[in-house]
């Protein structure tokens, strides 16, 4: 029985639970059990009722589906006023326990020490070069193009800038790479009181005593003690030590154009150090504009004046004793491997203190130079004034591991400043060709008529051919070495001639897009100035440095596994050691492509233009190379178990122009087999000795030793067909060779008569058969073979400069 009274009905909101026919309206129950209608405006409807209608409204509905999702105002309210009572908080405890610290910039200077990879000392490195002036002492606008490189706003901005903070982080987040968001004010801080690690508490650090340094000095004396303890390169610290170091003069006599010079060494001190990195000169050049841009922005230099002011080029670099010989350059590549693969960043460096071990092994790089006196600097004369334009880079890598054993910079870091192993603005010449031929291999690629390219396949070798494109003839034209025309030949023995006609024809039927990308991946940089993909690729206008080529050759001789080379085994600071890159290994080209590269460089070494690499009493594989107007010549080359490059350049002293190496050493021109082929043997025979000899392990691709013939069909055009669309100037870049002997013929056997005369050659036949013979011993139009012929004594040639078959005869190669 229930309890409730009579009448009693539950209700809710919607009405459910009443009797029938009162589901709207607000009704009262009398205590007889009828209803009343409720007229009383303070009930429900009326706004304020009775303690029902109170306690319906102060339940709400629940949010249902994608809307429960959504925060309420109240909650994001609650969430902004705890964000900025937290950040409130923190910012107040923090300003409270940063107080500003002693200077530390000279108390931290101490030397960095490099190591061989026994542990024997390289050389030290680190003496502080500082000399303090007032801010009077530099000239307002010299002061002007520091503000217009770094930060325009200093003087009417705070010590911090939010903003800038929030957008540099933002953009290393999101991959744009690292952000500068520090006002002068804050780089002041960084350098003099606190370091240059790029840490959370170091950054929180620097925050607060840049708020407090801004209340307690003024915006001049900031500005005076970020330009005394800025770090510019060449060991300079401070606007006057870098005034001496670039331009030999002090701060007070700085021009404007010297001013935005060391101005935007601020961004990449050493880096942007023309002298020591000239391949950089642009970028270099581009900072500088960007300073002096901002300067007419500003109205601190008038349009007139901008437009009057010239590039500055700073004065050769005053070493230290110290870093004479092979040392400076040797802790120049370290210190740019360090910073290049961030390990420390190069102002951390500077401040001193490092203990680095390199790969570096001291016997190696003793037998590297004993080499090079041997075989270059040993035969120069100060009679001859080629000789004082020559220059000689090297290195040397374990293809297994990728470490970097030797290094040749130059003669002496103290009277040749540029590092030749590092430097990249020498073209490669014809080393680049084994990554064409990679590329092809690795591609699965083949001729314009369809035939697999392999060491035998067969092409066209005249001087000054056209290379043909997928829409018919192309604008590129290229010379061979002293415009010998070869005629029909194979890739291999194009291989050991150097024949440019052969190879660019292969890289267009390769695809230029599909070389560079392998010549990348064997480990040539991304950034190497000419790496172009264009036909003319094939022909090395690249200028990767002799470290880069030892690396991609490395890569060939294990066997198309490829990791980055390594130059440091082990790095510490106070005793503390710093983490060192990963190096991780991948196939880069798959193997049998690398292995079939391999097989016919060995032809090169044994049979071509590197038989001077010989002398190492090795197995051996290489390829020589020559830069345009014979402005370097190069061997790159590789025994199973160390990969090599050498390279002998000329540069006037004086200007530093590239000059051309003819009559240097006593001889009419310098070519890659020869002193670089030379000091490779020399080397690499020291280098190796009393180790086992090694032999190549080959792969080799399936039918790499099949010969593949030109056909019948797709006939090419050769140079005889008439001029290109446009006549190539392309410099040859391959090394001398003879021309080739003229094959012989088959004397007629029956009375001989003339037949007709083709575009190469005139055409003997007999009536019982006869041989076609074509300029340069080759078949009509300049196909450069025989052909057996018939009665009619015709002939005819094949694509890519191959044979056809005679009126009634097979085809047959010419002897050699």
């Amino acid at each position: 029985m229930s309890d409730e009274p009579p009448g009693w009905a539950p209700r809710d909101r919607d009405g459910a639970g009443k009797p029938p026919g009162h589901e709207g309206g607000n009704e009262h129950a009398a205590p007889d059990g009828t209803t009343t209608p409720d007229t009383d405006p303070t009930t429900e409807d009326g706004g304020a009722g009775g303690a029902h209608s109170l306690k319906g409204r102060g339940k709400r509905p629940r949010r249902k589906g994608w809307r429960r999702l959504i925060p309420t105002w109240r909650m994001l309210l609650g969430t902004v006023l705890l964000i900025a009572l937290l950040l409130a908080g923190g910012f107040l405890l923090g300003y409270r326990l940063v107080d500003i610290p002693a200077a530390n910039s000279s108390a931290l200077a101490q030397s960095n020490v490099y190591l061989y990879e026994d542990g024997t000392v390289i050389a030290r490195d680190g003496e502080v070069n500082r000399e303090n002036v007032t801010l009077a002492q530099v000239p307002l606008t010299v002061r002007h193009t520091v503000l217009a490189a770094e930060d325009r706003n200093f003087y009417s901005e705070r010590a911090v800038d939010i903003g800038a903070m929030v957008r540099a982080a933002w953009n290393t987040v999101t991959g744009k790479g690292k952000q500068g968001g520090s006002t002068i004010t804050q780089q002041y801080v960084k350098n003099y009181y606190l370091g240059q690690e790029q840490t959370v508490v170091r950054k929180a650090k620097e925050f607060f005593i840049a708020i407090k340094l801004d209340r307690e000095q003024s915006k001049d004396e900031i500005f005076e003690g970020y330009l005394n303890t800025s770090y510019f390169g060449r060991n300079a610290y401070g606007i006057q030590a870098a005034a001496q170091a670039y331009y030999g003069k002090d701060a007070k006599d700085l021009t404007i154009a010297e001013g935005a010079y060391l101005a935007s060494l601020l961004n990449a001190p050493s880096a942007y150090d023309v002298v020591a990195h000239p391949d950089n000169k642009p970028a270099a050049v581009a900072r500088w504009n960007y300073v002096l841009d901002g300067m007419v922005k500003e109205k601190w230099m008038s349009a007139s004046e901008r437009a009057r002011t010239t590039f500055p080029v700073p004065g050769k670099a005053k070493t230290s004793t110290g870093l004479s010989g092979q040392r400076g350059y040797l802790v120049n590549a370290v210190k740019d491997y360090l910073t290049a693969h961030d390990v420390v960043d190069e102002e951390t460096l500077a401040t001193g203190g490092h203990r680095v071990t390199t790969t570096l092994q001291k016997s190696k790089q003793d037998a590297f130079v004993e080499a090079v006196d041997e075989n270059v600097m040993s035969k120069t004369s100060t009679d001859r004034p080629a000789d004082r334009n020559v220059r000689v880079g090297g290195a040397s890598i374990d293809p297994a591991t990728g470490r970097v054993l030797a290094l040749y910079g130059g003669i002496d870091y103290t009277k040749q400043y540029v590092d030749n192993a590092t430097r990249r603005d020498y073209q490669v010449g014809s080393t680049f060709k084994p990554f064409v031929f990679t590329s092809a291999v690795a591609n699965g690629s083949t001729t314009r008529d369809g035939r697999t390219i392999t060491p035998d396949t067969v092409y066209d070798g005249t001087n000054k051919r056209t290379v043909q494109g997928p829409d018919g003839p192309t604008d590129y034209a290229p010379a061979n070495e002293d415009d010998v025309s070869y005629g029909p030949i194979t890739v291999r023995e194009a291989t050991d001639k150097s024949v440019n006609a052969v190879y660019a024809q292969m890289a267009e039927d390769v695809g230029p897009a599909k070389v560079r990308a392998t010549a990348i991946d064997l480990g040539i940089p991304e950034s190497t100035p000419d790496l172009t993909a264009s036909p003319s690729i094939a022909l090395g206008p690249a200028t990767a440095s002799v470290l880069d080529m030892a690396q991609a050759y490395a890569t060939l001789a294990n066997h198309g596994r490829h990791g980055t080379y390594t130059l440091v085994s082990e790095i510490s600071k106070n005793g503390t050691k710093i983490d060192l890159p990963d190096r991780n290994t991948e196939q880069a080209v798959p193997r049998d492509a690398a292995d079939t590269t391999t097989a016919i460089l060995q032809s090169v070494v044994e049979g071509g233009t590197g038989t001077a690499a010989q002398a190492a009493g090795r197995p051996a594989a290489g390829k020589t190379g020559t830069a345009e107007e014979d402005k370097a010549a190069w061997f790159a080359g590789y025994t199973p178990d160390l990969a090599t490059v050498v390279a002998v350049m000329g540069q006037d002293p004086d200007t530093g122009a590239q000059k051309p190496l003819y009559g240097a050493l006593g001889l009419p021109r310098i070519n890659g087999g020869g002193a670089p082929a030379q000091t490779w043997a020399a080397y690499t025979a020291a280098a190796l000795e009393g180790s086992d000899v090694q032999d190549f392990d080959l792969e080799l691709k399936e039918g790499s030793n099949e010969p593949e013939e030109p056909t019948e069909e797709e006939p090419e055009p050769t140079a005889s067909d008439g001029p290109s669309r446009s006549p190539s100037t392309t410099p040859s870049t391959a090394p001398t060779t003879a021309p080739p002997a003229t094959p012989t013929t088959a004397a007629p056997t029956t009375g001989a008569a003339t037949g007709t005369t083709g575009d190469g050659g005139q055409t003997d036949g007999t009536t019982g058969g006869g041989d076609t013979t074509g300029a340069d011993g080759g078949t009509g139009d300049d196909a450069g073979g025989t052909a057996d012929g018939g009665t009619d004594g015709t002939t005819g040639q094949g694509a890519d400069g191959g044979f056809t078959e005679g009126a009634h005869g097979p085809s047959r190669p010419p002897s050699r």
